[in-house]
């Protein structure tokens, strides 16, 4: 059995839902309250459904069924102002996890960020070892959490004699878009915001530079397609051999200003774009490029090519944002 934390999350459901469709059973561990979040796995056939306060003793019930953790689970907020909450989220759980697939010889894939290279001083190299990871600066407490989690396994694997999971990948997600989304709200990726102010004949808004070299809109991500994460996790799962931390990105940084066209392509409609200024609170620390270097995975082995953000957005739309069931 596979255990998905945050399996009715955004990235964790696609997960799920990629290992349903393989045959895969599969438990997850996530909290529901209020809203649709419940829909994101609502079509999957479920082993068992835990919440994360019941997650350790779960564990020892269920610890010769389970496998492998995919541990997506986390406060993926960067506005989230609750430190405390984010450090036991986000850090003391992973570490929990690392322990109990350590001690049991079990397999975990976690969820890292590209948050974790703030402004991108350094560059946006995943080396994990301790003296790279020491030198990033994440800009918020999201980022932070998981950047004190990657150095705490660089730390548990150069200095300690304590085992190690069968198998451990952490990645390092970029700008990840694509179905089941629709519960982050202000969180949701540009695609999923502006798809109906587009579709309901709006202008599409982006941010204005501040900055001279960069031309409105031309601040640029690295988007990459929810079910290209999907399988880089289940090409993990079938290579178990692959340890390491890695960079999943495309490679490709594009503007926010493909990304408009790319929505109004897909809605075949001609681009209507308005600029506004980027917010005083957030200007300071506003990135204006990420492009994550794929090296290191390629190098391990994962050769099939990331999906382009023209076909990403054309599948987006036209399978889920323009059809009455959103959901995968």
């Amino acid at each position: 059995m596979i255990l998905v934390t945050g399996g009715a999350g955004f990235i964790g459901s696609n997960i799920a839902a990629g290992l349903a469709e393989r045959g895969a059973p599969v438990a997850i561990c996530d909290r529901f309250r209020g809203g649709h979040k419940w829909r994101n796995i609502a079509k999957l056939e479920l082993r068992d459904i835990v919440t994360p306060e019941a997650l350790a003793q779960w564990l020892e019930e269920h610890a010769p069924a389970v496998e492998t953790i995919v541990h997506m689970g986390a406060i993926s907020s960067t506005t989230e102002s609750n430190v405390d909450l984010i450090v036991e989220v986000n850090f003391a759980l992973s570490r929990m996890l690392w322990r109990w697939c350590a001690s049991r010889g079990k397999r975990l894939i976690y969820a890292s960020s590209a948050a974790t290279y703030g402004a991108g001083e350094h560059g946006f190299d995943d080396d994990g070892s301790l003296d790279a990871l020491a030198r990033l600066r994440p800009l918020n407490a999201y980022g932070w959490s998981k950047q004190l989690f990657d150095r705490w396994v660089a730390r548990e694997l150069a200095t300690s004699h304590h085992p190690r999971p069968l198998q451990w990948v952490g990645l390092k997600f970029f700008n990840v878009y694509g179905p089941n989304e629709y519960h982050k709200g202000g969180m949701q990726s540009v695609v999923a915001q502006k798809y109906p102010v587009a579709a309901a004949g709006e202008p599409f808004t982006l941010f204005r530079s501040h900055r001279p070299d960069v031309a409105d809109g031309g601040q640029k991500r690295d988007f990459i397609y929810v079910r290209d994460c999907v399988d880089v996790v289940l090409w993990l799962l079938d290579h178990p051999n692959v340890n390491g931390l890695f960079n999943l990105g495309t490679g490709q940084a594009r503007s926010f200003e493909d990304l408009a066209h790319a929505v109004y392509a897909a809605l075949k409609r001609p681009a209507n774009i308005d600029y506004v200024d980027t917010p005083e609170s957030i200007r300071p620390n506003y990135q204006y490029f990420t492009e994550a270097s794929m090296e290191r995975l390629r190098g391990a082995g994962y050769t099939r090519p990331f999906t382009s953000l023209a076909e990403g957005v054309q599948d987006y739309v036209g399978r889920y944002l323009s059809q009455p069931d959103r959901y995968r």
